[in-house]
């Protein structure tokens, strides 16, 4: 199944708004001791590395002139 480039670019966008929603959810995890610091850097540090590529995918495709919902 092939997807278009502005329904890619769309997903990324969704998946970086999931990467920060994950985010707030790590820090209150280790705010409430739910979980502990090691364990926080390990998977806080995996999510904050996800979200530079996914940034770096999605201007490499806008800057193509691919934005999504572009007029």
């Amino acid at each position: 199944m092939c997807i278009s480039k502005s329904d890619f670019i769309a997903k990324l966008y969704i998946s970086l708004k999931e990467a920060n929603e994950t985010l707030y959810w790590l820090r209150l995890l280790q705010r409430t001791q739910f979980i502990n610091n090691r364990q926080f850097e390990s998977v806080n540090n995996d999510c904050e590395e996800l979200k530079r590529m996914l940034v770096s995918i999605t201007k490499k495709m806008t800057d193509k002139g691919d934005r999504p919902n572009q007029k």
